[in-house]
């Protein structure tokens, strides 16, 4: 039962100043136990209300039976002030929706975090499960003797095997956290001047089995924690709102990371077995600085309702980049332009599209809320808060969002609430801004064309932009740059006359490109001449976007990158640009074209391989290794291959080919978490009709993790395999609605996502109907708006194929 908008506004009205006060004992196996009292206040003695609990057994309060229905509690005859004392057990799951228990194939471990998000925590312990009803949170947790416990308070004391942890300030449902197992730990004090004692307890922590990792990465994560942390306590006037902060890498997390209060979880991926790429350390570095945002703006102020999400998330996804970028001494907008921004135009051009500040009455219960948390709220927030930085001023845009936290601390603000803060800070309108960028749908397109040898700057839209134009000579050199503004009427260049133009050249709005044919066609023979890694990675993603539209073929980008991106030697352009390349490659070639794009790509690899360049080796080898169809090259380079990503690429493009020799050797070489998903990845790829068999009826069985299911899925539907997998293609989406029914919010997403993506421009009449189908026999909320996005996404391919036929 998914709680409606009416329902938590009448909740609000009645319940306040909530208190509770929660014991765990996370030590049976089957089974954990708790005891939580719950104190509030109540406006009207003598009403009702509810608890939310999902899935508990021998639910009690105050030692009688509780009226109790499997999803919540009844509250009747409220007095001004209750108290109410809860207990039961709860199921411990696998799909990261809930108190998540996962052991680790490397030591045996188990791992123990009681993950919550929109309409989880409920999941997790008895609460009011809305954002606008905060609790202070006193918690304690009986724990195996070898383990450590992490939480949302600041840890107090040890008695026996139960952790007890300080009481922390009011904070939403959604955001509580602990997690439990034998972690190694990296602490040390931070200095800050408000802090009692002038520093702060913060840490790094990982599973006892990546304690190589941990320390191989702690110096960077560390810096990193440390830089951005300066900057916030710098740049925000209110105080950092916790009593610590600790950083945890936990497994089986749905999300890349969560911003729990004082206590911030990042899927264990990120640690990863080998040294990081560049893009996987701007991804981290992004991430970092992201959560922290979070511990201002989402934990401190927190939105009323599920539709001012995007006030979170848009904020600490563009802080995020920004000063994830400032603290490591490198831009991470070129990142950024070539794998966050991209995910925003495409979601913006599916009929789910919607607008980033949503009414709350379009959202009327937390399912429809979670189908909106998707790229419009991240990636096109972040993009739309880059270009209002741009527009306003960044001290302007600072001091209104001091103005926005300093109003509310530790409680709840809107969409309004932030406009006024921002308003009151200029003299621009800020609310026309807002109704122009926020309120409305799609993104612009600027277009520049010649009149008489000018370039003419024209808006396809209705917003208003601010950004850098940059005109270059035919060696890539820049010969001349403004910073303008463009609107309703276009705009003449007569300074950018005989140059090559691109607009946007700093990737500052949000708008796709549209050049004209001369600085077309100029960039088409020097795009990898250009000096800004930023305006190249905006250049790419745009020809990747103009394949997406029909107005380019795959094989001309994979062409542009045989002859512009082989002499890239900035390491996140080439790696960011060479996996958008072979990613649109693979999804918009037939199959009788794709073995001739491959054998490009391969011979793209080879030739930075060739050229020794120790910064882009291991982008180039990865390439390689997702391209190449001679079994004796995969091999050789298997044999030589250090990193453990690398060599589970090699292994699983050896399946894909028709090899498993090396599958079961290499899982026994790595028996971590991370290779037993990667084995799984090898096993369904594999060439073999009974291979697809037993994994086709694996991914729908309901038995999967949500890790195992997503390794599965990405296995089974292999590159190269359109004849081999048909025969389970048209089944597909019956079969993976059916265990969507059975399955929650986010393993929905995870379920959609599952669909088969290859070849999408290909795709036969037959799976079309299968999936319009299911789709049509009616799916729970979450997964409906994937398998609605996946088709959008699949005959989107399919018209733009037809575009280039």
């Amino acid at each position: 039962m998914s709680l409606t908008l009416q329902e938590a506004r009448v909740r609000a009205e009645l319940i306040s100043e909530v208190d509770t006060v929660a014991h765990f004992d996370v030590t049976p196996l089957d089974r954990y136990t708790f005891d939580v009292t719950i104190s509030f206040s109540c406006a009207t003695p003598g009403a009702s209300s509810f608890l939310e609990l999902v899935g508990a057994q021998d639910v009690s309060i105050d030692g009688a039976t509780a009226c109790y229905d499997g999803q919540r509690i009844l509250l009747s005859d409220l007095s001004a002030r209750n108290e109410v004392r809860v207990r039961a057990s709860m199921p411990y799951v696998t799909d990261g929706d809930g108190m998540t228990a996962v052991t680790d194939p490397a030591d045996g471990e188990r791992y123990v975090s009681a993950y919550t998000a929109m309409d989880i925590a409920q999941k997790v312990l008895p609460c009011f499960d809305q954002p606008d009803l905060k609790s202070t949170f006193t918690v304690s947790v009986t724990a195996p003797s070898n383990a450590t416990v992490l939480a949302n308070g600041r840890f107090d004391r040890r008695e026996g095997d139960t952790w007890h942890f300080r009481p922390t300030p009011a904070f939403s449902s959604y955001i509580f956290f602990f997690c439990v197992g034998p972690f190694v730990s990296i602490e040390w004090d931070e200095p800050y001047a408000l802090a009692e004692g002038g520093s702060l307890p913060f840490g790094w922590h990982a599973r006892a089995s990546q304690e190589p990792q941990l320390r191989r990465e702690i110096d960077r994560l560390r810096a990193i924690t440390s830089a951005a942390f300066a900057y916030y306590t710098s740049a925000f006037d209110e105080p950092y709102p916790f009593e610590d902060y600790q950083q945890v890498f936990t497994p089986g997390l749905n999300w890349g990371a969560m911003e729990f209060p004082g206590c911030v979880s990042f899927r264990d991926e990120y640690l990863t077995p080998g040294e990081p790429t560049a893009v996987e350390q701007a991804g981290m570095n992004s991430v970092i600085a992201h959560e922290m945002a979070h511990m201002w703006f989402g934990d401190l102020v927190t939105f009323r309702w599920w539709e001012d999400s995007w006030l979170n998330e848009s904020f600490a996804d563009y802080m995020g980049y920004e000063v994830g970028g400032r603290a490591s001494g490198t831009s991470l907008w070129t990142a950024a332009a070539l794998g966050r921004k991209p995910t925003a135009y495409r979601a913006d051009s599916r009929r789910s599209t919607h607008p980033i500040a949503e009414d709350a009455e379009n959202l009327p219960d937390v399912d429809t809320a979670f189908s909106n948390f998707d790229m419009i709220t991240y990636a096109k927030g972040n993009a739309v808060l880059r270009q209002l930085v741009t527009w306003l001023g960044e001290e302007d845009f600072l001091r209104g969002v001091n103005r926005h936290l300093s109003a509310h601390p530790f409680g709840n603000a809107s969409l309004a609430d932030f406009l006024g803060a921002l308003d009151s800070v200029t003299e621009r309108d800020v609310r026309g801004w807002a109704d122009l960028w926020l309120r409305t749908t799609g993104f612009d397109t600027i277009t520049v064309t010649r009149d008489a040898g000018i370039p003419v700057l024209t808006r396809i839209g209705t917003r208003p932009h601010r950004f850098h134009v940059t005109g270059f000579a035919e060696d890539g050199s820049v010969v001349r740059e403004e910073l303008v503004d463009l609107a309703d009427d276009a705009l003449r260049l007569p300074d950018f006359a005989g140059l090559i133009v691109v607009p946007n050249s700093a990737d500052e709005t949000y708008a796709q490109l549209h050049l004209d044919a001369e600085s077309r066609a100029g960039l088409e023979r020097m795009l990898g001449a250009i000096e800004s890694p930023l305006t190249r990675a905006l250049l790419w993603s745009t020809a990747v976007a103009e394949v997406e539209r029909g107005v380019r073929s795959a094989a001309s980008l994979v062409a542009l990158a045989g002859s512009q991106l082989s002499g890239d030697t900035d390491p996140t352009v080439f790696e960011g640009a060479s996996a958008a390349v072979l990613r649109t490659a693979v999804t918009h070639s037939r199959p009788s074209e794709l073995p001739a794009v491959l054998d490009k790509l391969t011979e793209l690899a080879d030739a930075v391989l060739a050229a020794g360049d120790p910064l882009r080796e291991a982008a180039a080898a990865r390439l390689l290794a997702r391209t190449a169809s001679d079994i004796a090259v995969l091999h050789d380079r298997l044999e030589r291959a250090e990193d453990q990503a690398l060599r589970w690429l090699l292994v699983a493009r050896l399946a894909e080919l028709g090899d498993a020799s090396a599958i079961d050797p290499e899982a026994r070489r790595d028996n971590t978490t991370s290779g037993a998903h990667a084995a799984i990845r090898a096993r369904a790829a594999l060439a073999d009709p009974a291979a697809k068999a037993t994994w086709s009826e694996r991914l729908v069985s309901g038995e999967l993790t949500n890790r195992e299911l997503s390794a599965a899925a990405l296995g089974l539907w292999g590159t190269g395999q359109a004849d081999l997998v048909a025969p389970w293609i048209v089944h597909a989406p019956q079969e993976l609605a059916a265990l969507a029914h059975r399955s929650g919010q986010a393993m929905g997403k995870l379920i959609a996502a599952a669909l088969p993506f290859y070849p999408l421009a290909d795709s036969g009449e037959e799976f079309v109907s299968a999936l319009r189908a299911s789709i049509d026999a009616g799916l729970p909320t979450v997964a409906a708006r994937g398998f609605n996005d996946h088709l959008d996404d699949l005959e989107r391919a399919r018209t733009a194929h037809l575009g280039q036929g």
